[in-house]
């Protein structure tokens, strides 16, 4: 069933099913193109058509993902994105236009889950915030086994609780972040190719000209900081990928 709009609504349209999906996207013939596929694959979907209404629904408490638009009048996608990321680590999936890499890498350092390049199919939109959803289901309590605790050197991780400690202190990651960091623990002292992480941390193989893993890192090693004797504990492993050291 084609998406309803109704301007009462303060922009919004709701429809019930099981996954509750935010979509937040000026472009009222995309939104309907996109609403009506993701219903037909049993989501829920309510839309916002300008990022100040989009950052309030995002932050209700009712959705279980948003999909964003970097390009919209006012305030943009990745103002949104500032105001959704100051108050909620929900997963949000950017949509950007080609070409724009500056808008697609500073999304990913405010905290972006994953983007996804306009124009774009209904399926690989739809597959996008499938693999997003899966990682966040499996990192629910008790979806990681019981209370297992990661140690390598300064870091802890709670995977069950979602958290994690670096020399004691509470480390504010991002899901994606927490996701790609617990692949490493896991794997520490030895390389992890960058497709591996990908798979295992964004739930999709890695695609060419991808830089999310890149991104995401870097921000994990300003929020990690340095070792002792000034190296940092993620290292890059020429065409091998990444390895969280053992010290």
């Amino acid at each position: 069933m084609r998406a309803a709009f109704a301007p009462a609504r303060v922009g919004l349209c709701y429809h019930r099913r099981m996954n509750n999906v935010l979509l937040i996207d000026d472009d009222t013939e995309l939104v309907a193109m996109f609403t009506e596929y993701l219903e037909g694959e049993g989501f829920t979907v309510a839309c916002a058509h300008d990022g100040v209404t989009g950052a309030r629904e995002a932050l209700s408490g009712r959705y279980a993902i948003v999909i964003l638009d970097v390009m919209m009048p006012a305030l943009n996608g990745i103002e949104t994105l500032r105001r959704i990321r100051a108050a909620s680590k929900i997963p949000v999936l950017m949509l950007t236009g080609r070409g724009d890499d500056a808008d697609r890498i500073l999304g990913l350092e405010l905290g972006a889950d994953d983007y996804v390049t306009k124009p774009c199919t209904p399926r690989e939109l739809t597959a996008r915030v499938r693999a997003i959803l899966r990682r966040t289901h499996d990192a629910q309590p008790g979806a990681n086994g019981g209370g297992v605790v990661l140690t390598v050197g300064k870091l802890t991780m709670l995977p069950e609780q979602r958290r994690a400690t670096w020399n004691g202190a509470n480390l504010e990651l991002t899901s994606t972040e927490f996701n790609l960091l617990e692949v490493l623990a896991r794997h520490a002292g030895r390389p992890v190719s960058k497709n591996e992480l990908s798979e295992q941390g964004l739930g999709r193989p890695l695609a060419r000209f991808d830089r999310n893993n890149d991104v995401h890192l870097s921000s994990l090693r300003h929020k990690l900081g340095l070792l002792d004797d000034g190296r940092s504990p993620l290292q890059t492993v020429y065409r091998l990928g990444y390895q969280l050291i053992r010290v």
